[in-house]
């Protein structure tokens, strides 16, 4: 994906964050110049190199539509005394974009340490090229997971969104009535692949129902809670993610061969 975005940034400094937004905005931000291009997360915007890279994006008041948060990559310091001036930056994008999503209650309260969420991110990191990844922590709450997984796949353009338990069948293990509603297809091969992986291991695994299907052109997997049957899960599926997401992403290609 490549295009242009007209904007007149802010003094700002490496790290920073600020929103991108029209000149009526009231608060401080990059000041967009024109129409704006779709800006998923882990877009990068740039001159000679990248200057920002999209991490998300917010609503504010008086405001139609939600504006993309802007990462600086660089010091951006002001040129001199009057006002910036507008840029044109390219707008690209390479590599995925991967959300992790732990769903526990007693995580959630700090009671116990989150090791589901880490492990699954460093396994994706280094099986897939990433151009943006983020954690999130939620409570067993299927409203409050249905909100996330609908935001980051159709607000924000995330490319994988992997959560992990609540899907056995304890009370509060809700992940796939949460997900059922949303999901556009299922993808029963991913389902079935984590399945057998896991009875291979043990025959407990017959009460798993972990989950796989898509959400706009976003792939969602929901995996058990527990470290290794996490773990062992995402093993399976691994093989056919990256041509999952490819298919996903738009490649024409047939998939026969």
């Amino acid at each position: 994906m490549s295009a242009a975005l007209s904007l007149r940034p802010r003094p700002c400094r490496a790290g920073d964050i600020l929103p991108l937004a029209p000149a009526a905005a009231l608060f401080p931000a990059h000041v967009e110049e024109g129409p704006r291009p779709r800006l998923a997360v882990g877009t990068l915007l740039g001159e000679e190199g990248p200057c920002f890279r999209v991490v998300g994006r917010a609503f504010f008041p008086g405001l139609e539509r939600p504006c993309p948060l802007l990462r600086a990559l660089t010091d951006r310091l002001p040129d001199g005394d009057g006002p910036a001036e507008a840029r044109t930056l390219s707008v690209s994008r390479s590599g995925y974009a991967v959300a992790v999503v732990t769903l526990s209650d007693k995580g959630y309260a700090g009671q116990r340490e989150d090791r589901s969420g880490p492990a699954l991110q460093e396994a994706l990191r280094a099986a897939l090229p990433l151009c943006h990844e983020q954690r999130f922590l939620l409570p067993d709450e299927p409203a409050a997971l249905r909100a996330l997984v609908l935001e980051l796949a159709v607000g924000q353009g995330y490319d994988l969104i992997v959560s992990t338990g609540g899907t056995g069948l304890a009370p509060r293990d809700l992940t796939p009535e949460a997900l059922l509603p949303v999901l556009d297809r299922r993808v029963p091969g991913f389902e079935q692949a984590m399945m057998q992986a896991s009875l291979a291991k043990t025959p407990h695994a017959a009460l798993s129902r972990a989950l796989a299907g898509t959400v706009g052109a976003c792939l969602v997997l929901a995996l058990p809670g527990s470290v290794r049957a996490a773990a062992e899960n995402l093993a399976a599926a691994l093989p056919a993610l990256p041509h999952a997401l490819e298919k996903l992403a738009g490649d024409p290609v047939d998939c026969g061969g």
